[in-house]
């Protein structure tokens, strides 16, 4: 079985900085592509940032500049710098994974996790 689990959301004043986490665990044989999302209620998850298994970043328009994806494929974990926060920021931010489960398999699945609160204060 395998989990995603976030860490490092909460409150920040505008112009602050948060870093969130988050970490593969399970029986896997690798990870692809994995990425950040946000979602505010009543509204659609938005992608906030994806970064390949070699280290190739995108954004999205309304984070560049802010926000830096990155990861540690040893540890298996994803990590995602927040800085210059602005208020429209605010929104639950879920990380996701495309997990090959093992060498023969040539497809992938996606597992998500389960969603940390991020909030900013003006």
């Amino acid at each position: 079985q395998v989990e995603l689990v976030e860490s490092g959301g909460g409150l920040a004043q505008a112009g602050g900085s948060l870093r969130l986490s988050c970490a593969a665990s399970g029986s896997f044989f690798r990870i692809n592509d994995m990425g950040w999302y946000r979602q505010i209620p009543g509204e659609q998850r938005e992608l906030v940032a994806g970064i390949s298994r070699s280290g190739s970043a995108d954004y999205a328009d309304s984070v560049k500049g802010r926000f830096a994806i990155s990861r540690d494929n040893a540890q298996n974990t994803v990590f995602l710098q927040m800085d210059k926060l602005k208020p429209e920021d605010t929104a639950v931010y879920f990380c996701n994974a495309d997990i090959r489960s093992h060498w023969s398999s040539s497809s992938a699945i996606t597992y998500w996790g389960q969603g940390t609160q991020v909030t900013v204060s003006s």
